[in-house]
C-alpha cells in the first residue's frame, strides 16, 4: 500500500453543508454532531470522524448555514447572487491532522435561480487561498412530511487541473481537470419544542482519470453527519429573515480581562492562578435578540458576534480575535435581578496568543487559529443594585472568555485538547 505521509498536507475532501433553497428557513439555530467521511487516499485508515459544531442565522443580506456563511449581493424573488465562504475538510487519518491542519474556508460566488417555491438551481465557482478553482452546478428541492424536512440535491462538480494536481495528484502526478458528480440528502426532524435531529449524507464521484492516480484508493467517497440542534419551534420565526430595522432589545457588552493558565474547571470552582506576564484583552460584543423562550422556559437567546483586541505585553505582540456565537441568558431575582449566561460558537485569532502557545507547547500540539468558543457569565442589574430605574438597562458582571478544541475530536480545531482562558469584567447595555 502506498504511503502518503510526506504529502498528507495536500489531501482534501469536500463539505456537504450548503444553503437550502426556497423553503421556510429557520431564523436561527445551533447544532453539533458527528461527521464521518471516507478517506479516498491510499492510507491504512479508510474513514475519519469529526465532532462538528454548526450555526444558523438568517437575515435579509447575511446568513450562516452550518459550515457556510455569506452575503447576498442580489436577493430578488427568483434570482440571487451571493458572495460566500464554505469550509472544506482535509480528510486524513486523525493522528496526522494536528501537524497538517489543512482544512480551510474557500471563497466563492453563487448564482441561484428559484423556478418554484420549493426548488432551486445553483451555479457556484470557488477557489482555495491560492486561486485553485472548482465549481458546482446543483439542483435541489425542499420537501416536508410532518416533522421531517428533506433537501435532496444532485450536482455536477468541476475541478481545475491546478486544483486536482495539488489535492489529488499531491503535486507528484499531473491529474488534469475533471467533471464528477455528487448526490446528497440533508434532513431535519422535529422531536419536541426546540429540539431537532439532523442528518446529512452525500456520495461524491471523481471524474476524468482521477480514479487511476496512484495516490487514490477510490473515486467514490461517502460523507455522513448525524447530530442534534436547537431551532425555533415549527411555525415560529420561520420563513422571515431577521429584521434589523429596529435595534430594540439589542445589547452591547464591553469587557476587559486577564489571562490565566488555569483550566476552565478550576476557574469556575474559584481556584485559578494569575498569568505572571499579565496578558490582557478588551472585547466588544453585540447581542441580537432571537427568542425569549427556549423549551418553554424564560430563556433569552441572542446571536452574539464579537471583536477582541489582545494587548501587547513583554511576551506577545498585539493581535485580534473574532467570534461568532449564540448566547442564552436566564434571569432570576435574589434579592436583585441576576442573569446567568452561556455562549457557544467559533473563535478565530489572527496570531496565537502567548497564554495559548505555552499550553500547546506543554502538550506537544501545533496550535490552531480557529477554535471552539465558550463564554460563561454572571451579571447583576445596576438599576436594582443602586435603586434607580435610570440604570435598569445596565448590567455589571463577570465572564469567562474560553477557547478550546473539543478534546481532540475535531480536525476543524487541529485535534487539540486545551486552549486559553481569560477572566473578564463586563458592562452590558440593553437598548
Amino acid at each position: 500500500m502506498l504511503r502518503l505521509i510526506p504529502a498528507l498536507a495536500l489531501l482534501a475532501s469536500f463539505s456537504l453543508y450548503a444553503v437550502p433553497g426556497a423553503e421556510e428557513k429557520p431564523q436561527w439555530g445551533i447544532a453539533i454532531g458527528a461527521r464521518y467521511a471516507d478517506i479516498p487516499y491510499d492510507t491504512d485508515v479508510d474513514q475519519v470522524m469529526d465532532m462538528t459544531p454548526l450555526m444558523y442565522f438568517q437575515s435579509e443580506y447575511f446568513y450562516l448555514h452550518g459550515l457556510e456563511g455569506g452575503i447576498h449581493l442580489w436577493n430578488g424573488e427568483q434570482h440571487q447572487a451571493t458572495l460566500f465562504s464554505r469550509y472544506r475538510f482535509f480528510d486524513i487519518p486523525r493522528e496526522f491532522q494536528n501537524e497538517v491542519q489543512e482544512d480551510s474556508f474557500d471563497t466563492g460566488l453563487r448564482y441561484r435561480f428559484l423556478p418554484g417555491q420549493q426548488d432551486f438551481i445553483d451555479v457556484e465557482l470557488l477557489s482555495d487561498g491560492s486561486g485553485r478553482s472548482y465549481g458546482h452546478l446543483r439542483y435541489g428541492f425542499y420537501h416536508q412530511e410532518g416533522g421531517l424536512e428533506l433537501w435532496p440535491t444532485l450536482s455536477l462538480d468541476w475541478r481545475s487541473s491546478a486544483f486536482n494536481d495539488r489535492y489529488y495528484g499531491l503535486n507528484m502526478y499531473e491529474a488534469g481537470s475533471d467533471v464528477g458528480g455528487s448526490a446528497g440528502l440533508e434532513m431535519r426532524y422535529h422531536v419536541a419544542s426546540n429540539l431537532y435531529l439532523l442528518g446529512n449524507a452525500e456520495v461524491n464521484v471523481l471524474g476524468g482519470d482521477l480514479g487511476d492516480l496512484p495516490t487514490l484508493q477510490s473515486r467514490y467517497n461517502l460523507e455522513t453527519f448525524v447530530g442534534f440542534g436547537f431551532f425555533p419551534e415549527p411555525g415560529k420565526q420561520r420563513g422571515t429573515p431577521y429584521d434589523f430595522s429596529s435595534l430594540e432589545g439589542h445589547y452591547v457588552r464591553l469587557a476587559h480581562g486577564w489571562a490565566t493558565e488555569s483550566n476552565m474547571g478550576d476557574i469556575l470552582a474559584g481556584d485559578w492562578v494569575e498569568d505572571p506576564f499579565g496578558n490582557q484583552l478588551t472585547s466588544v460584543f453585540w447581542g441580537i435578540p432571537l427568542t425569549q423562550s427556549l423549551f418553554s422556559l424564560p430563556i433569552d437567546v441572542y446571536f452574539n458576534p464579537g471583536f477582541i483586541y489582545h494587548h501587547s505585553s513583554e511576551v506577545q505582540d498585539p493581535t485580534y480575535e473574532g467570534v461568532l456565537s449564540f448566547k442564552a441568558y436566564y434571569t432570576f431575582t435574589w434579592p436583585i435581578r441576576w442573569r446567568i449566561g452561556a455562549a457557544e460558537g467559533l473563535s478565530y485569532v489572527k496570531d496565537i496568543t502567548y497564554i495559548e502557545q505555552i499550553e500547546m507547547d506543554r502538550k506537544g500540539y501545533r496550535p490552531s487559529n480557529l477554535m471552539n468558543y465558550l463564554d460563561v457569565s454572571l451579571d447583576a442589574n445596576l438599576g436594582d443594585l443602586f435603586g434607580t430605574s435610570k440604570l435598569d438597562n445596565l448590567w455589571l458582571g463577570y465572564s469567562l472568555h474560553h477557547r478550546s478544541a473539543i478534546f481532540e475530536t475535531s480536525s476543524q480545531f487541529g485535534r487539540i485538547k486545551g486552549g486559553s482562558n481569560y477572566n473578564t469584567i463586563t458592562l452590558q447595555w440593553h437598548f
